[in-house]
């Protein structure tokens, strides 16, 4: 159902009924039939290319949007997974690449000289026992050994575009264990030492217990490429906590300012940083290494502002404030008086005046008409 429902939502609006309902009454008969899936999916797709030969109007928005190649996390045996759509430029790109060197027998790992150019001879095809998907890979491990050993990528942060790999004397020598790359992937030691044979790498190699930091001084700013292969083997990516930035993506920072603080220009003096920590040293942030691992210090809070200190009324025993309490004094006093006058003298009419001596008001003069 859910194939017949694609298929005629996908059909062009230029498709008449009638052509609609002979499709379905198709499609509907090979599936109520002996037919097996493949061959409903087959069917819905010829009909789909019979009636639409243009394809769909093609959108570049669309398809640059929806472009991507994601490597994903190394897993334990050290494979990784690859996801990705290729646009048509990508796959046209490399469908002549994996032709030739996706072709059997060419670069088969397994042979004792691997064919890398020119035409593998019959041994090799007959003996190439890979499968298409295995083959490919090994095309892709090919084009990228040859683009690194061709020098022309350039630099990327003040190193050659090349693998950097770190380890110790005692697994170089023993051929076990496995070495960190700088992007902080591990990399087995029988790889390392069969990359080794392909191209230029930088290989940083310490003793068990020893690391031999290099100084410049104020004589340059900028890290020297030996430093940055010390960096890349003692920081292996951002030292900020909680950033994950691989040391390939990452920069040399001074933790002492070279231009504001005189700082110098040596290894022990030096952490790596991606571009958005590296900026943070502008804004108060102060790192320091201790035990051979970075601190980083965020800047003290900014003062909070002084809030007015509101002024507090006092309340008497009963609650209520003074201005009131006057108020009923004052109500209490006056009734007082009126009920005593009205007593001794009914039509006499009663004057108050405030007294000089206390606050309130008394009964002063009462004067007969």
């Amino acid at each position: 159902m859910r194939l017949l429902c694609r298929f005629v939502t996908q059909l062009p609006l230029s498709v008449d009924g009638v052509t609609r309902e002979q499709c379905e009454d198709t499609l509907v008969g090979i599936a109520v039939g002996r037919g097996r899936p493949e061959d409903l999916r087959e069917a819905a797709e010829r009909l789909t290319a019979l009636l639409d030969q243009d394809g769909p109007v093609p959108d570049d928005a669309e398809r640059a949007r929806k472009r991507f190649i994601r490597l994903g996390r190394q897993q334990p045996d050290g494979m990784t997974p690859i996801t990705g759509l290729l646009d048509p430029e990508g796959r046209a790109t490399w469908e002549p690449i994996l032709a030739k060197h996706a072709a059997p027998g060419r670069g088969n790992p397994d042979d004792e000289q691997p064919r890398t150019c020119g035409t593998p001879r019959r041994e090799q095809i007959a003996h190439d026992t890979r499968s298409y998907g295995q083959r490919c890979h090994d095309a892709f491990v090919a084009v990228g050994r040859t683009a690194l050993m061709s020098g022309e990528l350039g630099q990327h942060h003040g190193l050659p575009v090349t693998v950097i790999v770190s380890t110790t004397v005692q697994d170089l020598e023993s051929a076990a264990g496995r070495a960190v790359t700088g992007g902080g992937s591990l990399l087995p030691m029988r790889d390392l030492i069969r990359m080794a044979a392909h191209a230029h790498h930088y290989l940083a190699v310490y003793d068990q217990h020893t690391q031999i930091p290099l100084y410049l001084g104020r004589s340059r700013r900028l890290a020297s490429v030996g430093q940055r292969i010390v960096l890349h083997s003692r920081d292996r990516g951002c030292t900020k906590p909680g950033c994950t930035v691989s040391g390939y993506d990452s920069q040399v920072h001074h933790i002492t300012g070279w231009a504001k603080n005189d700082g110098h220009t040596n290894v022990d003096e030096e952490v790596l940083a991606c571009g958005a920590d590296n900026r943070l040293a502008e804004d108060g942030w102060t790192v320091r290494i201790r035990r051979g691992i970075a601190e980083w210090t965020p800047p003290p809070p900014p003062p909070r502002p002084r809030r007015r200190r509101r002024r507090r009324r006092r309340l008497d025993p009963q609650g209520d404030p003074p201005r009131r309490r006057r108020a009923a004094r004052f109500l209490e006093v006056a009734t007082r008086a009126t009920v005593t006058s009205c007593d001794e003298q009914l039509s006499s009419r009663v004057r108050y005046a405030p007294s000089r001596k206390r606050r309130g008001f008394t009964v002063s003069n009462c004067a007969r008409r």
